[in-house]
């Protein structure tokens, strides 16, 4: 793939899920498998512009003070170390596509359901079920290499837990915490790598992306974003599925 037209594309991903308080790992995932051969390679950049595009969404959220650590905190106390322990699993790289490709799918019919049926009465969670929640997603996460605010903000969307604001500065915080945990669990593992000569030019790429769709989800109306985001997520998954378990491009 011509490499400017690579860069391109990841300013784009940056800028559109950041936008909604998403990293993107997902389709990072999915282009990184076209263009790299390590597989170990691909998790661990992917989780890296991860880190990149949320520390800006979470720094934004904070200062606009949109951010409170006593409704955030039960979501996040077990999905760090959940994510850790995913993150160190050594699965096949078939095994690995097909388990993420799933879990996309499953996300992105979440996404559909939550904006086709707007009108939702609101659901609180107990500390409990956030907690259960919150490991859950953050033991995926941690498993498929991404932060796993693209499972997490749907579901809470579709429960109507609080307003969107809030949910994606929750998605955003993380995806921060358990895409670090899954790159701490890489390096104990020993599965951590990474050619820095490529790894800069995508990191400053996503950067940028991230700093634009950031400042961008205050101005605008997301709801055609957030349908575009779950058709995207959509498609990702699919192909990821039938490519690695059934060998079909599409």
């Amino acid at each position: 793939m011509n490499e400017y037209l690579l860069l391109v594309l990841f300013f784009l991903i940056a800028l559109f899920y950041s936008s909604i308080g998403f990293g993107g790992g997902s389709s990072y995932l999915a282009i990184l498998s076209l263009v790299l051969i390590d597989f170990y390679q691909i998790r661990t950049l992917a989780l890296l512009l991860n880190i990149m595009v949320v520390s800006i969404g979470t720094f934004l959220f904070i200062r606009r003070g949109v951010f409170d650590w006593k409704v955030f905190w039960p979501f996040i106390i077990l999905s760090v170390p959940l994510a850790f322990v995913g993150a160190r699993l050594e699965l096949s790289e078939s095994t690995f596509f097909i388990v993420l490709g799933a879990a996309l799918i499953l996300a992105a019919i979440s996404m559909i359901l939550q904006i086709r049926n707007r009108k939702i009465k609101s659901r609180n969670l107990s500390r409990t079920e956030s907690t259960l929640l919150g490991g859950i997603i953050g033991f995926l996460s941690g498993l498929v290499g991404i932060g796993g605010g693209i499972f997490l903000s749907p579901t809470l969307n579709l429960i109507g837990w609080k307003n969107a604001t809030v949910i994606a500065a929750l998605a955003s915080v993380f995806i921060l915490v358990n895409s670090l945990a899954g790159i701490s669990g890489l390096l104990i593992s020993g599965t951590f790598q990474l050619e820095p000569g490529f790894a800069i030019k995508i990191i400053a790429t996503v950067i940028v992306g991230g700093l634009v769709g950031s400042n961008l989800s205050m101005k605008m109306n997301l709801n055609w974003i957030r349908s575009l985001t779950a058709i995207l997520v959509l498609y990702v998954g699919t192909r990821i599925v039938l490519l690695h378990g059934f060998g079909i491009h599409i």
